[in-house]
């Protein structure tokens, strides 16, 4: 599996996690808080934001009865419409340029999900580097294709998905020209719990599919993302808000800035505490090996002298031969007088 790129930033166990904050609709029908969101976004660390490309009418029906009504009190939308929902949580279209603008001069990478094939041609018109399938969308074949044929990197999360429906969503995908793929691992529950997040899923994944996988995450905190990029993921998504009182459809379960700053920091640190497979004492550890223990002799002793538990014995540092040698000295001679605190060396030992 090679690695491969996003504008700059190369994707691949090479390479720091990629971390995408997602705005999705905490914005809260304000392009100012927008770009708030973008800068706070940048000045964390994020490498990338995301926004959702749909409008109202090209999500659902504008009707308020039956399965198009979110009756289910568990739910943070419980009591409105899809269409209701949609309407509030939508980016409008004419912002994705100057929010694009404002994420590029930052430094940060800026892209979208499309839920259409609309929004695929819009965003193409804006020349965005990557594409996201949300979960929902991860059996719209057809909307995949599409997607896939603009030869972008694809990233598609997994929610829900079995691994039938998610063979032929890869398929779909590579059929029509997708070169580089992410799997996004994903519980679609908002928010979702640890115990629900089933993260062990990521390598298989990885090992099913042969291609980069990470992790869509909706859990509170960062230790659920931190514990997936040491499971391999090298991409993570997380929502973002600037403050989650201040409300939003999906503020509940989205980052705050010091939060997200502290998913950068602590991802970029369990990728660099991956390594590789070694044994013995790394380069870092040499001064250590010092203070292993060693044989030392505790008090004085005349030449001729006996070695006991009495005059030997394994303490720091480590200079003296390893403790798994004191069977071997007790009951020997000493060569020559020792003071108290000499390392033992064999070379005292008749």
């Amino acid at each position: 599996m090679t690695s491969f790129k996003i504008g700059s930033r190369s994707i691949g166990a090479g390479s720091p996690p990629f971390i995408i904050a997602e705005m999705s609709g905490n914005h809260n029908q304000s392009l100012d808080v927008a770009l708030q969101i973008v800068e706070a976004a940048a000045k964390a660390g994020a490498h990338a934001l995301k926004l959702q490309t749909y409008t109202a009418d090209t999500m659902t029906l504008d009707l308020e009865h039956g399965e198009f009504f979110i009756k289910d009190p568990a739910s943070l939308w419980a009591g409105s419409s899809l269409y209701a929902l949609y309407e509030k949580a939508h980016t409008p279209w004419q912002w994705h340029a100057p929010i694009f603008a404002r994420a590029r001069e930052l430094g940060m990478l800026a892209f979208s999900t499309p839920f259409d094939e609309s929004a695929v041609d819009f965003l193409e018109s804006l020349d965005v580097p990557a594409y996201k399938i949300a979960s929902f969308e991860n059996t719209d074949l057809p909307l995949i294709r599409r997607v896939a044929a603009t030869g972008k990197p694809l990233i598609i999360s997994t929610g829900m998905a079995s691994i039938a429906e998610l063979d032929e969503s890869v398929r779909a995908a590579r059929e029509a020209g997708c070169k580089d793929l992410v799997l996004l691992k994903c519980t679609s529950t908002y928010p979702a719990s640890p115990e629900n997040s089933n993260i062990l899923t990521i390598p298989h994944l990885r090992e099913l599919f042969g291609c980069e996988v990470g992790l869509s995450d909706h859990s509170m905190g960062v230790g659920v993302s931190v514990a997936a990029v040491a499971l391999g993921a090298t991409v993570v998504e997380k929502h973002f808000t600037l403050d989650r009182a201040a409300g939003g459809v999906d503020a509940s379960f989205s980052l705050e800035p010091a939060e997200l700053h502290s998913l950068v920091v602590e991802t970029e640190r369990a990728w660099q505490a991956l390594g590789q497979v070694r044994y013995g004492a790394t380069e870092a550890e040499r001064q250590s090996v010092l203070y292993r223990r060693s044989l030392y002799v505790t008090r004085d002793m005349a030449a001729g002298e006996v070695f006991s538990s009495d005059n030997v014995r394994a303490i720091r540092p480590g200079l003296g031969l390893a403790p798994k040698h004191i069977d071997a000295v007790l009951g020997r001679c000493a060569r020559q007088a020792l003071k108290r605190g000499t390392a033992l060396d064999w070379a005292f030992v008749e």
